[in-house]
């Protein structure tokens, strides 16, 4: 293994002559490894030899593909610590978070070899032929998903394995049919490059064909746009901020050939609390509330940025009680300064706001790098009024708003924008009786929470980790789960063809013995 170069399908390449160094956020200092930006001519190989792979590896079975999959969970984990300690080394993140972390990885990966095992997830579609209607014949027509063409993801900042190199985009879009081109994400160079091995190894072990993967360092953006720019690149997944998914997608939107990009980007995740459950469990929501906020320094996409309820004696009962739970938790180490200083500059904006009231000791930061958790409080009028509370402060900071009634509660649910997540903190009987605030909140979200934390995404069918404009560029879709699958496949068609000629998935014996929707 050859540490600092870039992946392009098996071959190990560092021609250019621009590198970079991660970074320890705990120890503030630059981690010894150097890293060489990929080329031009590196790109523009990575995708050629990506291309070439596609005529192959979409033609492969589904089994064949889950063997492969496999392989890529086996690989990672005979990493054991060496990629453990990588990780944090990069993070300054905890050990154990590092192996929950790893184990969701893997979990992904086998979810995908096991629906890719099972097959019926091409959604076979048969109409058969009916020679005899009248006034005019039916033809056989037969329908299946079929994969798009090599595929460009982005590593995210806040999660170097479970939505980076081997993650749930690289997971679904090989479980597709798709070659993949990870474009590492440059705060976690060594842990992509160790993944990247990983995969790479499991594709020889499997027989895939050479460009089924590749990993390219890169340390600003012009790796990214040169990537989603390049004609044969037929769609994007992204997870991370508004204003680089928003990049993205005005960028493949330009292309001769527009493309999907499918980014996972900002969101405040709103809690609405209704005060018979609030003051019938108050401890236990502050406590909840409290470790949900400052869980992994706020860096997650489901943080609750965002509380509302009525104001009155309920509201600040909890609020004490949420500030002095929050007092008792230490500060977290960030992933990175350029995230800690962006952390804080956002902070600063949203607190210089009319009206907004501190509510948390902002002087308690204990070294380089580490944030308190921060809770804010303002009335409902105000924020109504000012746009800027609404957007994200990416890290451990929460608004309390107290709002006036419920039509102002409504009010202010509707004229967000749209989020991954919401939670209703009520009683049964309190949610029964305020469904309007339920209606508003599914029209501004993909996903709500009945008494609970947004913080936890299970990895299941049901689950949907998307949501309307900013949470995700196509709320039809989730990026978590294994329907994220059908980012990457476009639906096909087969008219009159020759049983011997038709995909097995839509062969008339069923060979595969999967589902098929015979009408």
């Amino acid at each position: 293994m050859e540490l600092g170069k870039n992946h392009i399908g098996f071959t190990y390449t560092a021609t250019g002559g621009k590198t970079f160094t991660t970074f320890n956020p705990k120890l503030n200092q630059a981690n010894d490894i150097t890293f060489t930006e990929a080329t031009s001519e590196e790109i523009d190989t990575a995708v050629a030899l990506a291309t070439e792979a596609f005529n192959l590896y979409k033609n492969t079975s589904c089994k064949e593909r889950a063997l492969f999959i496999n392989a890529i969970a086996d690989e990672i984990l005979a990493l054991d610590d060496t990629l453990v300690q990588m990780y944090c080394q990069e993070t300054g993140l905890p050990e154990g978070r590092a192996k929950g972390e790893r184990g969701r990885t893997i979990f992904q990966l086998q979810s995908f070899a096991n629906l890719l095992s099972e097959g019926s997830w091409v959604d076979a579609t048969i109409d058969v032929a009916n020679l005899d209607r009248t006034p005019f014949p039916k033809l056989d027509l037969r329908r299946m998903d079929i994969p798009l063409g090599p595929v460009v993801v982005f590593g995210a900042s806040n999660f170097p394995l479970a939505y980076s190199t081997a993650g749930g985009d690289t997971a679904s879009a090989l479980a597709a049919g798709c070659p993949v081109i990870v474009k590492s994400h440059p705060m976690h160079a060594g842990t992509g490059t160790l993944v990247a091995e990983a995969i790479c190894k499991a594709a020889k072990k499997t027989g895939m064909p050479d460009g089924v993967f590749s990993n390219l360092n890169s340390s600003g953006i012009e790796v990214g746009q040169q990537l989603v720019s390049h004609p044969k690149v037929k769609a994007v997944g992204f997870t991370g901020s508004i204003r680089g998914g928003r990049a993205l997608l005005d960028l493949a939107a330009k292309r001769p050939e527009p493309i999907p990009v499918f980014a996972e980007m900002g969101s405040i995740n709103p809690v609405v609390m209704l005060h018979k459950e609030l003051e019938k469990n108050t401890s236990y929501w502050a406590e909840a509330y409290a470790q949900s906020i400052s869980l992994g320094a706020g860096q997650f996409c489901t943080q609750p940025g965002l509380i509302l309820s009525l104001k009155g004696e309920v509201f600040t009962n909890f609020t004490n009680l949420l500030v002095s739970e929050i007092k008792k938790i230490d500060s977290s180490c960030m992933l990175h300064p350029a995230i800690f200083e962006e952390f804080q500059s956002n902070k600063k904006i949203s607190q210089s706001q009319s009206g907004l009231e501190v509510l948390t000791d902002e002087n308690s930061v204990e070294s380089p790098n580490f944030a308190p958790p921060s809770i804010v409080r303002i009335d409902g009028d105000l924020f109504l009024k000012n746009p800027i509370l609404h957007q994200e402060v990416f890290g451990p900071y929460t608004l309390l708003v107290e709002c006036e009634s419920l039509a102002q509660m409504r009010t202010i649910i509707t004229n967000l924008d749209g989020q991954l997540t919401a939670s209703l903190i009520a009683t049964e009987d309190e949610a029964k009786a305020s469904f309007e605030i339920i209606e508003a909140l599914q029209n501004r979200v993909g996903r709500l929470v009945f008494n609970g934390v947004p913080t936890g995404v299970e990895v299941c069918n049901s689950m949907v980790h998307g949501g309307p404009y900013p949470a995700s560029t196509d709320s039809r879709f989730s990026a978590v789960g294994v329907h994220a699958i059908k980012r990457w496949v476009r639906p096909f068609s087969f008219q009159n063809f020759p049983d011997s000629l038709l995909p097995e998935a839509l062969k008339e014996q069923n060979p595969l013995d999967i589902k098929q929707t015979r009408i």
